[in-house]
């Protein structure tokens, strides 16, 4: 679902707790997800301010999918963890990472980006089944496998692994955005091996084919 109700001014909320004060908004056609990486390039003056704000203040702004008729409903606070360069002419790249889940509340247009007033996104306490776990990274390292790539799930929050495991393969954003929304680690870690399931066959017979053309075989 996507959010275009009409920005006004909004008071600013008071502490972090469960809401925040003004969140700058950066949109993108993206999905960024809680501990994944986002390499950035920042070019344009209103996300050059934006972000040097958020680097002398240190502090946090929102990633938000960009949809055609406006912005997603649910999006995710980045923190800037390096700068990776600095231009002469103020560009800037970085890498920030996703923190946490926030609800877009209100739109704010005061400033040359986009503001929210925003409310965190907190997750049921329903602890996911260990057996539904396994076969999540069981389908997760198959797929990195027929890809030829590997990762190392022992730095991985057990308590958000789903959004670990999607974040690091390409899915579907639709799918990312939803994930997003969920409330509860368990249902996202069914949905994760469910999805995961779903694109697997696809994934196995491209793997047979490569084998083939790169053989004495032919790809059919």
């Amino acid at each position: 679902m996507a959010y275009n109700r009409t920005a006004r001014s909004v008071p600013c909320a008071s502490g972090i707790g469960d809401s925040l004060p003004l969140l700058p908004l950066f949109p993108l056609d993206v999905v960024l997800l809680p501990g994944t990486p986002l390499p950035l390039h920042i070019f344009e003056p209103r996300y050059k301010e934006m972000i040097g704000e958020c680097l002398a203040n240190n502090a946090p702004f929102g990633v938000i999918r960009a949809l055609e008729e406006g912005i997603a409903e649910v999006g995710c606070t980045a923190e800037i963890v390096t700068v990776t360069k600095e231009y002469p002419d103020g560009r800037l790249d970085l890498v920030a990472e996703g923190r946490k889940r926030f609800e877009v509340l209100e739109l704010n247009r005061e400033r040359s980006f986009l503001q929210a007033e925003v409310l965190l996104v907190p997750d049921d306490p329903v602890t996911p089944a260990e057996e539904d776990k396994a076969r999540a990274i069981q389908v997760h390292l198959e797929i990195l496998s027929l890809a030829g790539a590997v990762q190392d799930l022992s730095a991985a929050d057990q308590s958000t692994l789903s959004f670990y495991l999607a974040g690091s393969l390409p899915l579907d954003l639709d799918f990312k955005q939803k994930l997003l929304a969920m409330r509860s680690e368990s249902e996202r870690i069914q949905a994760v091996v469910g999805y995961l399931e779903s694109i697997l066959p696809n994934l196995r017979r491209a793997a047979r084919a490569r084998e083939k053309a790169g053989g004495n075989g032919h790809a059919r």
